[in-house]
């Protein structure tokens, strides 16, 4: 069976966030399940957002939408771990981009990956129900080469 494998970019993080696990987030497995990975990454991809003035309905002049989404589990987490979500942009094109999300924990000092996941996002006109080009505010951020606001 070929496995998901997500590389990461060798250039820095564009964002790093922390999210602690929640009593919700966990299965009948006592470890975090496959859907809450999911909303881990959305709540991510949020605080990035947030963190430079934006939201998924105005991304520097635009609206986002979630075309597809990969993950590779790596290992468990727990109740009471915090997670460390260092995301990443690559393949930017005319409407689209992916998101990339490397996910640890720290265990007894040592970090232990959880998952690597990728979010195609695409640019998104909600009131024409159209995809829509990237602006250049947001291919700045993507890059790496935007302010904070």
């Amino acid at each position: 069976m070929a496995r998901v494998k997500i590389q990461f970019p060798a250039t820095k993080e564009l964002h790093t966030v922390t999210i602690p696990v929640r009593i919700g987030d966990i299965n009948y497995g006592n470890h975090v399940g496959n859907d809450a990975i999911l909303s881990i990454v959305h709540e991510a991809r949020m605080q990035f957002l947030a963190a430079n003035g934006y939201t998924e309905l105005n991304a520097a002049g635009t609206s986002l939408i979630m075309a597809d989404v990969m993950v590779a589990y790596r290992g468990e987490a727990f109740y009471g771990d915090v997670l460390t979500i260092k995301i990443y942009a690559e393949e930017i094109g005319t409407i689209s981009f992916d998101l990339l999300y490397h996910i640890s924990t720290l265990r007894n000092g040592i970090a232990k990956d959880i998952a690597h996941c990728k979010t195609g996002m695409a640019c998104f006109n909600y009131d024409t129900r159209k995809t829509s080009a990237i602006t250049d505010g947001l291919r700045a951020l993507l890059t790496g080469n935007a302010e904070l606001k």
